[in-house]
């Protein structure tokens, strides 16, 4: 069913939802729960819009119903640090191979696709400074590198001269053509310049990126541990940490006491996130970034400060 022209806004991010319905059918789902969720705002009057929005949410329903005995699904902060890692690790990837000058359409899309991830964590509340950096970043390179490719001029490798005030501009000009059904410009696995992008299903080329992600990008900080490695191949991903008991901060009263400390529920939702970043950090023993994160936490919830 097409998408209606009143709900354009959220095309890329069900295309996204298309494209991960087996890969990762976690990813299809939040993709879908944004595009839903956006589109409520947009316009959920006109008929057309309606009938689409009402076929998505039955479409988020039986999803829902498939995956529910995956934590990521149950458990917003297990669904959170999914979609997060995901989105970082396309992220590293793509800014390794811009860093190594190794320009192409995997890694363009592998920038914008990061980007539209980055959106789909609003669902679970408001983005952090560090990630609302990495959407600027991701979608004002893809629109940078594509539109340089396009015009047949070398683009300039890392942040170098990126001025992130102007993404907006370059965005509206990128994504309504540059990953349409049919674009002059749409990544295939026969055009790749370079390494496969993680988890778009793009076949892998013989180059392959720098072995580790890169420690900051410019005024763009990485949370310690919220990445994987940049080159790692994207049927060996392993799977966010799923506990099976997690506490929520909603469920949490404000201000409960431990020990001579009171704890807001902000304070947990921080403790949380470190803990995620620790565990993150495990899935591919990086024991230091591990061992600082829990300190973090540790931290937080006896002292109640950073």
């Amino acid at each position: 069913m097409a998408v209606p022209a009143q709900l354009k806004a959220v095309q890329h991010h069900l295309r996204t939802a298309q494209e991960h319905e087996n890969r990762d059918p976690v990813v299809a789902y939040y993709c879908r729960l944004y595009a839903m969720q956006t589109g409520m705002k947009l316009d959920s009057k006109t008929p057309e819009c309606r009938k689409f929005l009402v076929k998505l949410m039955d479409q988020l329903e039986s999803m829902k119903m498939e995956l529910s005995d995956n934590d990521s699904i149950t458990q917003e902060v297990v669904g959170n640090a999914h979609i997060e890692n995901y989105a970082l690790k396309m992220f590293l990837y793509a800014d390794n191979e811009d860093r190594g000058g190794r320009f192409h359409k995997n890694m363009i899309k592998s920038f914008y696709t990061a980007s539209l991830l980055l959106d789909v964590l609003s669902v679970f509340g408001e983005l952090s400074d560090e990630n609302i950096q990495h959407r600027k970043y991701a979608r004002w390179k893809a629109a940078y590198i594509h539109n340089c490719l396009k015009n047949g001029e070398t683009p300039e490798a890392g942040p170098t001269g990126m001025d992130l005030d102007q993404e907006a501009d370059g965005d509206e000009g990128f994504s309504g053509h540059a990953f349409s059904q049919g674009g002059s410009f749409r990544a295939s696995s026969e055009d790749a310049g370079g390494a496969a992008a993680p988890g778009i299903g793009f076949t892998a080329g013989s180059e392959s990126g720098p072995s580790g992600p890169p420690s900051n990008f410019g005024n763009v900080h990485v949370p310690p541990g919220a990445h994987a490695p940049a080159n790692t191949p994207a049927d060996a991903v392993k799977p966010v940490p799923t506990p099976r008991t997690t506490a929520h901060a909603a469920d949490l009263p404000t201000g409960q006491q431990q020990g001579d400390v009171r704890l807001s529920a902000e304070d947990f939702t921080k403790a949380q996130k470190y803990c995620k970043y620790a565990g993150s950090a495990l899935q591919y023993e990086d024991v230091p970034t591990a061992v600082h994160n829990l300190q973090k936490a540790l931290q937080l919830l006896t002292t109640g400060k950073e």
